[in-house]
């Protein structure tokens, strides 16, 4: 039992947990309306995921907090959104 306990402990540190790396500025991409656009960079130890998204540089980070929080949540209680929970038969 102690075991899972150092490990839910493990989990809990930064380090094992997404942080924003940046948010910066980016060009409009190419087909995609005109506007404000910023790129995004959430990282966890070797894990990096790209995201871009119109809007200030304020709702962006706002949405990458968001992004992070829904990661590490799915991260720490070891399941995803993605992944069906059914067994096949």
């Amino acid at each position: 039992m102690t075991s899972i306990v150092e490990n839910d402990q493990e989990d809990k540190k930064p380090e094992f947990r997404y942080r924003i790396e940046s948010v910066e500025p980016a060009d409009t991409p190419e087909g995609m309306p005109v506007g404000e656009w910023h790129s995004y960079v959430l990282v966890r130890g070797n894990s990096k995921i790209e995201g871009l998204k119109p809007g200030s540089l304020d709702n962006v980070t706002l949405h990458a907090e968001s992004v992070i929080e829904g990661l590490n949540e799915r991260y720490t209680k070891g399941s995803s959104a993605y992944v069906s929970s059914k067994k096949k038969k």
